[in-house]
């Protein structure tokens, strides 16, 4: 499928949300789409960053130096086309459960894009996010979550005055509620490591779901 760039809304020095025309596609929250250019027959698989009911489809794009297509993806102009296919992953919430089950979203970058499309569709949703970046300029969208859920672990900024460290360190330095649901999703090691802590504090593996980005 071949759908229209409406915008390209700039984030930090290396990421980006590439907003399409959303032809009437229908998704869930968490689902992943396959994008490149059109008639490149190259692409990359990125998570919907968009809530359900939104009139367009966004996605939250880290530009990879060197890369074959983030960075090919965000010189398109508004007015041309990609190509898109999809969606595709079962990495979604019940919406049986939104109302009576306590959720917590542990991402590392662009790994917190299926969770912003999750607090943009369920306005009831009694989350937390636990979110590791490197500075505080990847806090995406920061004010589209409510901060009192919001835990930031950064890693290389001197400046900041919350949690510093990885979110590893973090799930090792404090109370882990064994009653939550926990998605994680992110880079592969941060996911490994998380999945083992996580399991040593006394979660059930049936309550742990995981999308590894890289």
């Amino acid at each position: 499928m071949l759908c229209k760039v409406l915008k390209i809304r700039k984030l930090s020095p290396s990421a980006y949300v590439l907003r399409l025309d959303r032809k009437e596609l229908v998704y869930k929250p968490g689902q992943c789409f396959n994008l490149g250019l059109k008639g490149s027959g190259v692409n990359r698989e990125y998570s919907i960053y968009s809530g359900a009911d939104a009139p367009y489809l966004e996605f939250l794009i880290k530009e990879v130096q060197g890369g074959t297509v983030s960075p090919a993806l965000k010189k398109v102009k508004p007015g041309e086309e990609v190509a898109l296919h999809g969606p595709y992953g079962a990495f979604i919430i019940d919406s049986d459960r939104t109302k009576n089950t306590l959720f917590t979203f542990i991402a590392t970058g662009t790994g917190i894009a299926p969770f912003h499309s999750f607090v943009k569709t369920y306005p009831d949703l009694d989350y937390r996010i636990i979110n590791g970046i490197r500075t505080a300029e990847e806090r995406y969208d920061y004010n589209d979550y409510d901060h009192k859920r919001l835990t930031t672990c950064i890693t290389r900024d001197n400046c900041w005055s919350g949690f510093k460290g990885r979110v590893t360190d973090y799930l090792q330095q404090n109370y882990i509620d064994s009653t939550h649901v926990y998605f994680l999703c992110g880079n592969q090691g941060m996911i490994q490591k998380s999945y083992d802590l996580l399991r040593i504090k006394g979660v059930s593996g049936n309550h742990i779901f995981t999308e590894a980005f890289f």
